[in-house]
C-alpha cells in the first residue's frame, strides 16, 4: 500500500501530526453507534494503534445505525468487526481486542497509563464513571459521550464541559456522581435536544421485555462519534 494515502489529511495537520497520530494509542469503551464512529474516523486521521473494549456481537437492530454494522458482520464480536474496519484501512494499525464489558470489578485490567487518550462512548453510569475516574488517575486525556438515544437532530450536539450540561438526563445523572467523586472537569459530546418519546406501537413490536428501549437512527450517533473523533485528533496533534 502507498504511503501516501493519508496525503490529504497531512494537507491539513502537517507532518508532524501525521507522526504524532501514528504513534498515538487511543483506547476506546464501546464499540456501538457512537464508537463505531469514533473508531472509523480516528483509524482514516492515522492514529497508529488502539484498544478496542466491548462485549456485544453485531446483531440486525444495529443496522440501522452502527457503522460496523453489515448483513456480512452480523453475529461477529463488535471488537472483532471493527478491528477489520481499522486494518482495512490502515494494515499497519495495532489493535488490540477486549472482549468483556469494562466494569469496576474488572478495572485493575487495563493498564490507562499506557493510553494516550481515551474514549468513553459506553451506555452504563457506572462503566462510564469508572473510566473516567481511571483515565483522570492515570493523567491521560478522556472525552465522555453523553445521550445520543431518542433524538432526531444532529446539529444540536455540542462539546462542552460536563458541568456546563443541560437539557440531557444522562449528563445530569454524571454531574451529580462527578461532583460527589470530587472530579470538577471533564470534557463531553451532548446534545440540547429534548429526548423524544419513542413511538408506543412501535416500541411494543421490538420490546417484548417491556423495558425502555431508546430508539435511534444513522444520523444522530454518528455524528456524536465524528465530532469526539475530531476532539481526540485535535488534542493529540495540539491543535
Amino acid at each position: 500500500m502507498s504511503e501516501k494515502w493519508y496525503a490529504r489529511t497531512q494537507l491539513l495537520l502537517g507532518a508532524l501530526s501525521i507522526e504524532k497520530l501514528s504513534a498515538s494509542r487511543v483506547a476506546v469503551f464501546g464499540i456501538g453507534g457512537v464508537g463505531g464512529y469514533v473508531v472509523e474516523a480516528l483509524a482514516r486521521c492515522g492514529v497508529g494503534a488502539f484498544d478496542l473494549i466491548d462485549h456485544d456481537i453485531v446483531c440486525p437492530s444495529n443496522l440501522n445505525r452502527q457503522i460496523i454494522a453489515t448483513t456480512a458482520t452480523i453475529g461477529l464480536r463488535k471488537v472483532e468487526a471493527a478491528k477489520e474496519r481499522i486494518i482495512g484501512i490502515n494494515p499497519y494499525a495495532q489493535v488490540e481486542m477486549h472482549d468483556c464489558f469494562f466494569l469496576p470489578e474488572n478495572a485493575d485490567r487495563f493498564d490507562f497509563t499506557a493510553y494516550d487518550y481515551v474514549v468513553d462512548a459506553v451506555d452504563t453510569v457506572t462503566a462510564k464513571l469508572q473510566i473516567i475516574l481511571s483515565a483522570k488517575k492515570a493523567g491521560v486525556p478522556v472525552i465522555s459521550a453523553m445521550g445520543a438515544g431518542n433524538k432526531l437532530d444532529p446539529a444540536r450536539f455540542e462539546v462542552a464541559d460536563i458541568y456546563e450540561t443541560e437539557m440531557d438526563p444522562l449528563a445530569k445523572v454524571m454531574r451529580r456522581e462527578l461532583r460527589k467523586r470530587g472530579v470538577d472537569r471533564l470534557k463531553v459530546v451532548y446534545s440540547k435536544e429534548k429526548p423524544l418519546r419513542p413511538v408506543p406501537d412501535a416500541e411494543e413490536e421490538i420490546n417484548e421485555s417491556r423495558r425502555s428501549t431508546p430508539g435511534s437512527v444513522s444520523f444522530v450517533p454518528s455524528v456524536a462519534g465524528l465530532i469526539i473523533a475530531g476532539e481526540v485528533i485535535r488534542d493529540l496533534c495540539g491543535i
